[in-house]
């Protein structure tokens, strides 16, 4: 191209090159809209279960299938026993929570546990016991009645005991073995943190019997928000808690302590 040419399209060469600096000044000063993050989803709780493992003590036999359980239990544990303060600091090791089973006078006649709370008993005599026994079962939170069908019906004893927890804060969980029982009428005058059990899962010693009783919590848990069930220190319980747990949290059950539920 000529001089002669290139001079007489200044202009054009000016206008392009000052168009092509603004667009590029334009992009470098454009902010840069980053895609907002997607919210996580937070799963849906079909209901909230505890579930109390009453009567460890007497052995460590299930200590094994007890730790593979990788959820919330809450552990129950008779005072006094041979294994109480080892299965205590057993379970609490393992991360679930402790609480006394608290020996109390049922209405049959059968053999009691050593120290059990009787009617004939003053209040003297029971807080001494509570205390002993809360020596006896470390790390505990709350409690709960073992038997006492008696005891739960009876206002004044069930008033003491309750007050005597409170003083260590720790909350009552009625086992629930009489439909008689006064417990929650008497939490509700001593204002204690209190719970009552919904189902039994293991009247009877029997994994299909087990299972279907499970079923039952997840139900109630499902229509209700949530519910308590009480097993027992036994291999067959354990084994299908060991199985079914897991299952029940993928269907979106959370599994947690006791004290979460108390009110």
């Amino acid at each position: 191209m000529k001089i002669r040419d290139l001079t007489k399209n200044k202009p054009l060469i000016v206008i392009f090159s000052i168009l092509v600096l603004l667009l590029f000044v334009a992009l470098i000063l454009t902010p840069v809209h980053k895609r907002a993050p997607e919210k996580k989803r937070i799963p849906v709780v079909k209901g909230r279960i505890a579930i109390v493992i009453d009567d460890w003590g007497y052995s460590l036999n299930n200590l094994a299938i007890i730790k593979e359980i990788k959820v919330p239990l809450t552990c129950a544990i008779l005072p006094n026993l041979k294994n109480s303060k080892a299965v205590a600091r057993q379970l609490n090791k393992l991360g679930f929570e402790i609480i006394l089973h608290l020996p109390m006078e049922p209405k049959e006649k059968i053999n009691l546990e050593k120290n059990t709370i009787t009617s004939g008993m003053n209040e003297e005599q029971i807080r001494n016991i509570l205390n002993a026994d809360l020596n006896a079962v470390i790390f505990a939170k709350g409690i709960n009645n073992h038997m006492g069908s008696r005891i739960t019906e009876d206002s004044q004893i069930s008033s003491v005991i309750m007050s005597e927890a409170k003083k260590h804060k720790l909350y009552f969980l009625d086992s629930f073995v009489t439909a008689k029982s006064i417990c929650r009428q008497i939490a509700g005058k001593i204002n204690i943190k209190f719970a009552k059990r919904d189902i039994f899962l293991d009247n009877q010693n029997d994994l299909v019997y087990i299972k279907e009783q499970l079923k039952k919590v997840k139900n109630l848990a499902a229509m209700r928000g949530s519910a308590i069930a009480i097993g027992h220190d036994r291999k067959n319980t354990l084994t299908v808690l060991k199985e079914m747990l897991p299952q029940l949290e993928s269907e979106g059950y959370k599994f947690v302590f006791v004290s979460e539920l108390v009110k």
